[in-house]
C-alpha cells in the first residue's frame, strides 16, 4: 500500500484531517491539489486553503489550478504519475483528471450515499432531526457524488450533536475509512457497488437566506436547525427592537417544552435568560452575537441590552 503514488485533492479542515492521517500512516502522497488563494473578509486578505497550509508544512508539491481543464495543470499532473486520487470536499472533477490514475479516484463523502448527496451532508442530516450518519468512499464520474460506493461506515447522532461536533467525529472516521480503502484498492480486494439512482434525501449548499430560522416551525424543528448551523454558517434571524431590525447570530439555544399562550417569536427575558415563544414550547437562547459584537452568552448580553415589551424575533 505504502508503494502506490498518491495525489490528494481537497480544500477545507476536514480535508486537511483526512490528508494528515494519511501522511502519519506513511502513505505517498507525492502532491497536493487544492483551490488557489484568494482574498476575503473586509480586508480582503489573501486566504490559504487549509490543506495548502498543511502540505506546505510537510513539503508536499502543491498544485493550485483555477481551472482543472488547464492545459499546463494536466500536464504537471501526468508528471506525477499517481496510481490513485483521493477527493475529499473539493470540487467537481472534470473526466480527464479523474480517469488519469490506473487505479481510478475516489472521493469521501460524509453521509450514507445516496442519501445526503451535495454539499453539506453534515448540515442537513442535523436540521432533518437523523438519528445515525456516516461516512462513504465511492469511485467518481460524470455527476456529483453518484460514482459505485466502495465502502461505508456507520455512526449514531447523539441527542444534542451539532454540526461541529459531527464534522469531527466524521473526520476521524473517514480518516480511516480512506486508509482502509486504499489498501482494499491496492491489493485488488474492492467491489463497488451502484447506488440507486433514487434519492430522497438531499444537502445542497447552504446560503446566508438558508440560515435563516422560521420562528413559526416546531420547536423540535428549530432546535436541530440551529444545531445542524452550528457553528458554521450559524443560524441567524432579525430581532425587532426598539424600531429597528437588528441580525443576529444564534449559536446555542435549548427548547423547552410548555404550552403557552404567546405571540410566536415574541420575548420572555430577565436578568440571566433568553427565550423566544415558539410552536411547542420556547427555545432559550444560550449563546449569540450582534453585529460588531463579540459572540457572548445571554447573561453576559443581558448585562448592557435590554429587552422591551414589544420586540419580536422575526
Amino acid at each position: 500500500m505504502k508503494d502506490l503514488r498518491i495525489i490528494f485533492m481537497g480544500t477545507p479542515d476536514f480535508a486537511t484531517g483526512v490528508l494528515k492521517k494519511m501522511v502519519e500512516n506513511g502513505l505517498q502522497v507525492v502532491a497536493v491539489v487544492t483551490v488557489a488563494d484568494k482574498p476575503s473578509g473586509r480586508g480582503q486578505k489573501v486566504q490559504e486553503s487549509s490543506v495548502k497550509k498543511y502540505a506546505v508544512s510537510q513539503n508536499i508539491p502543491l498544485l493550485q489550478p483555477i481551472s482543472l481543464r488547464d492545459e499546463e495543470f494536466l500536464k504537471e499532473l501526468r508528471q506525477f504519475q499517481a496510481d490513485i486520487q483521493v477527493v475529499v470536499a473539493f470540487r467537481m472533477l472534470p473526466k480527464v483528471v479523474w480517469q488519469m490514475p490506473k487505479k481510478g479516484t475516489f472521493n469521501l463523502h460524509a453521509s450514507l450515499l445516496p442519501d445526503y448527496r451535495g454539499a453539506a451532508p453534515i448540515n442537513w442530516a442535523i436540521i432533518n432531526g437523523e438519528n445515525r450518519t456516516g461516512v462513504t468512499t465511492f469511485l467518481i464520474d460524470e455527476k456529483i457524488d453518484t460514482g459505485s460506493i466502495l465502502l461505508q461506515e456507520e455512526i449514531a447522532i447523539e441527542a444534542r450533536e451539532t454540526a461541529g461536533s459531527l464534522h469531527d467525529k466524521l473526520m476521524e472516521i473517514g480518516s480511516d475509512l480512506v486508509l482502509t480503502t486504499i489498501e482494499k484498492i491496492a491489493n485488488d480486494k474492492i467491489s463497488p457497488l451502484a447506488q440507486p439512482l433514487k434519492v430522497t434525501k438531499e444537502a445542497p449548499k447552504i446560503h446566508k437566506e438558508t440560515a435563516r430560522i422560521n420562528w413559526r416551525a416546531s420547536l423540535n424543528s428549530i432546535d436541530c436547525f440551529i444545531r445542524g448551523m452550528a457553528p458554521y454558517p450559524t443560524a441567524w434571524t432579525i430581532l425587532h427592537h426598539q424600531g429597528e431590525e437588528i441580525p443576529v447570530k444564534i449559536y446555542v439555544a435549548s427548547p423547552i417544552e410548555v404550552a403557552h399562550e404567546l405571540s410566536i417569536g415574541s420575548i420572555q427575558a430577565d436578568n440571566k435568560s433568553i427565550k423566544v415563544a415558539v410552536q411547542g414550547g420556547f427555545l432559550q437562547i444560550e449563546e449569540l452575537q450582534l453585529p460588531s459584537k463579540k459572540r457572548m452568552t445571554a447573561k453576559e448580553l443581558l448585562n448592557g441590552f435590554h429587552f422591551g415589551d414589544e420586540d419580536i424575533f422575526l
